[in-house]
């Protein structure tokens, strides 16, 4: 299957998960098209100075690969600078947030998997 562009889904969420501003999703391909255990497939996008607040992942894990700019995780209780070629897992429980700390744009590929 080829997903083109302008066919991708695309959100806008504000204070997602308590954080700040605005959170903009891409979602590349939607649950119900994903014939593996997996709920999210999406390019998150963060201007400088939004976030996503803190929250677990219980009976699942959320995989963030940043593509673009810089960031803060909240990595289960402990803060970690990230920059684009990082990668973050967080799951079984384990909790996470991430913000925007840089001057552009912080893009993350995001993917959900179900236990």
């Amino acid at each position: 299957m080829i997903r083109r562009a302008e066919e991708m889904l695309q959100e806008v969420r504000e204070k997602m998960r308590g954080g700040n501003g605005k959170v903009e999703i891409l979602h590349i391909f939607q649950r119900h098209e994903l014939g593996g255990n997996a709920r999210l497939c999406a390019k998150i996008t963060l201007q400088p100075g939004c976030s996503i607040g803190f929250h677990n992942h219980d009976d699942e894990e959320e995989v963030f690969y940043i593509i673009r700019g810089k960031g803060t995780v909240n990595d289960d209780g402990r803060e970690e600078a990230v920059e684009a070629g990082d990668a973050i897992l967080t799951g079984g429980g384990a909790g996470h947030g991430i913000a925007n700390t840089g001057d552009e744009p912080l893009e993350i590929m995001a993917m959900i998997l179900l236990y």
